[in-house]
């Protein structure tokens, strides 16, 4: 468990040893098919799950090696564990059985499951110094990279030709059907933001509670 004034050994290690689990999945595609005809960097670079991933790294890194303690950092990593627990979920209920360009059975399981439950835990269980509540204006940031990335998809899936996933693709659906999901995955993933930002340090809001009784 990590205090205001720092932050466990262990917690940094684990941080940076999935980091690095992380970093390998997302290069093994890109550099198997480097020489492919087939293959497109820019495609597999527009996927939700490559991107969140990417963010993830990057959280993991900093607080494994930096350990930062701020409010605004705090922030950060909730932003990156709540759209790695959409990549979870949606994959999850969605595109289980859709090839989303990763037919490697581990990376599925790296980028899809466990680093977002690592990320989950790592949020619920690793102590704040300042806990943060959920608040309009936090759960709006939150949202603001999910909203650009269905705009980016939608703006450039028809110069393409090609959307990275079928809920986003109104080439089968139409584009009324597709609103309609929209609206609904928006909704989704506003209450997923609310349950992140009221599960942050879940264990020490717990144990304070239990402190005080």
């Amino acid at each position: 468990m990590s205090t205001a004034a720092g932050t466990a050994w262990w917690i940094r290690a684990y941080r940076i040893g999935f980091a690095a689990l992380g970093v390998l999945a997302l290069l093994w595609i890109p550099l198997r098919n480097i020489d492919s005809a087939t293959f497109s960097l820019t495609n597999y670079l527009s996927y939700f799950t490559i991107e969140s991933n990417i963010a993830s790294v990057v959280v993991l890194l900093v607080g494994g090696v930096l350990a930062p303690q701020s409010p605004r950092w705090q922030a950060v990593r909730g932003a990156v564990t709540l759209y790695m627990v959409i990549t979870m979920v949606v994959y999850a209920v969605l595109l289980a059985k859709v090839d989303v360009m990763l037919n490697d059975k581990w990376i599925n399981d790296v980028l899809h499951r466990i680093l977002p439950l690592v990320l989950l835990l790592d949020w619920v269980l690793v102590a704040m110094p300042q806990r943060l509540r959920p608040s309009p204006a936090l759960i709006g940031q939150w949202l603001i990279f999910p909203l650009i990335y269905g705009i980016y998809s939608l703006i450039r899936g028809p110069i393409v030709d090609w959307y990275p996933y079928p809920f986003l693709d109104p080439r089968q659906q139409g584009y009324v059907s597709l609103a309609i999901g929209l609206v609904v995955l928006t909704v989704v993933f506003a209450i997923l933001a609310v349950a992140m930002a009221s599960l942050g340090d879940l264990l020490g809001r717990w144990r304070d509670r239990a402190l005080a009784e």
